[in-house]
């Protein structure tokens, strides 16, 4: 990761990434075909690692109010604390407009999951007032995302402020009801 973040997809050369790992190049070929395969294979771990840390590794359960809090957190907090997580959707980002294919791999097995999870969760909770649970997880992980990316990936902390409680609290609020006098939380 760190010759990709240092270099871009474009400048890494396999020469500089098996020097780095330590290892003769054949034996990165042996495991990865080409670059891209390697890239792939990169981005197919941190984004599975990153849905684990956020979502879990089991199905979502209990309360509404209390478990989409703790989701919404944890995916907060767990980009404000990693640095080179933020580089690393900076990278991916930043080269999907040549490299379409990698990107896509990062919302293959990132976003996918992560949005596939939350409408399972929120449609077996009938009691919340949601008229498509699909599209309300969309609103959830995108809102939390560009909170993310307007706070912390694109440095506007200072520029636009909002505590990430007041966000989570929010999004809390609009999915349980708890704004129309419910308890959600």
């Amino acid at each position: 990761m760190q010759e990709f973040l240092h270099y871009g997809y474009a400048g890494t050369s396999m020469d500089r990434v098996a020097a780095t790992a330590g290892v003769s190049k054949p034996t990165v070929y042996s495991y990865f075909q080409d670059k891209e395969g390697l890239f792939q294979a990169l981005v197919k771990y941190v984004a599975q690692t990153r849905c684990q840390q956020v979502m879990g590794g089991e199905a979502l359960q209990g309360q509404p109010a209390v478990v989409l809090r703790q989701v919404i957190t944890k995916a907060i907090d767990s980009e404000v604390q990693d640095i080179d997580y933020q580089n690393f959707l900076r990278l991916v980002a930043g080269e999907s407009a040549r490299f379409p294919h990698l990107a896509q791999a990062f919302i293959e097995h990132l976003t996918k999951p992560a949005i596939e999870e939350l409408t399972a969760y929120l449609t077996a909770h009938p009691e919340l007032p949601l008229a498509d649970p699909a599209a309300t997880a969309h609103i959830l992980l995108g809102s939390t995302v560009f909170y993310i990316l307007s706070q912390r990936i694109m440095h506007g902390h200072t520029l636009l402020p909002l505590e990430s409680q007041r966000l989570v609290d929010s999004l809390v609020d609009l999915v349980t009801g708890a704004a129309a006098g419910t308890d959600g939380g």
